[in-house]
């Protein structure tokens, strides 16, 4: 008997690095996974490495496109009886040229953060039918604050200040949102899994992507009393965000944008 065998779960971002290494650790612990890739090719690579037959079931999205991630969640619902949690870790690094998103968006906004924020309320739903259900927010300790008078960050644009930006909305929409499931037995945390793993957005590695799994793995399997909900971790410990987090006007405000982005209604607890 593994430790989540009956649990179904969807890791985005599951063709390489972190993703991929988590879906092989939650397929070996008994788990039904839902592996997530923007690539059909490569996505067809990673189900058929990691076998598991019925219990490793693929689902295409690139989540550069907010109609594509609603496409992703409707096919998640009409497919799946049950979801029990959902890790948001499809990313892109901080290095590159300012692009945009199929919906004219800043990229790194877009899919680090703005994807996993319109997956997550879209397939609040299941999650909430499903409870006890988790949401695991693959994060960074490399965060900074958002600036809403320039979110797209149209003037003085750097990839680093985007990644950083991104991957701080993540943790907000964390903290935001695990108040308002505390009664739909849903818990929802995020963190920094490792520093700088080997994987394709990292030139020179400090940690190994097993660091990141365990750490992963950690808020997908221990007890909710150990764990809590609306928390930060760096690894395996709780730690401190960047004080915006902890702005609760700041919050809202990235809820009532991220609502408006994605043409989504605002949330009814």
């Amino acid at each position: 008997m593994g430790i989540l065998d009956d649990q179904v779960i969807l890791v985005s971002g599951a063709t390489d690095g972190l993703g991929r290494a988590l879906a092989a650790e939650l397929l070996q612990a008994g788990a039904t996974v839902l592996v997530h890739g923007r690539d059909p090719g490569r996505l067809a690579d990673t189900v058929g490495t990691l076998g598991g037959g019925p219990r490793v079931r693929p689902y295409c999205a690139d989540l550069s496109s907010l109609a594509q991630v609603e496409e992703l969640a409707a096919q998640v619902i009409a497919a799946e009886p049950a979801l029990d949690v959902l890790v948001n870790n499809a990313g892109i690094g901080g290095a590159g040229p300012r692009e945009e998103s199929a919906d004219g968006y800043e990229l790194r906004f877009a899919v680090n953060y703005l994807a996993g924020f319109a997956l997550t309320r879209r397939l609040l739903p299941l999650l909430t039918a499903s409870a006890p259900a988790r949401i695991v927010n693959v994060s960074s300790a490399g965060q900074q604050a958002i600036d809403f008078g320039d979110v797209m960050l149209t003037t003085g644009y750097s990839p680093i200040r985007a990644y950083c930006q991104s991957k701080l909305a993540q943790i907000m929409f964390t903290m935001d949102l695990a108040p308002r499931l505390a009664g739909a037995g849903v818990m929802v945390n995020a963190l920094h899994p490792a520093t700088y793993m080997p994987t394709k957005m990292v030139a020179s590695p400090i940690s190994t992507i097993a660091e990141g799994v365990e750490a992963t793995m950690h808020l997908i399997t221990a007890p909710v009393a150990e764990v809590g909900t609306g928390r930060y971790y760096n690894g395996l410990r709780e730690a401190r965000a960047d004080r915006q987090a902890y702005d609760a006007g700041a919050r809202d405000k990235l809820r009532e944008l991220s609502e408006k982005l994605t043409s989504l209604p605002p949330y009814v607890e």
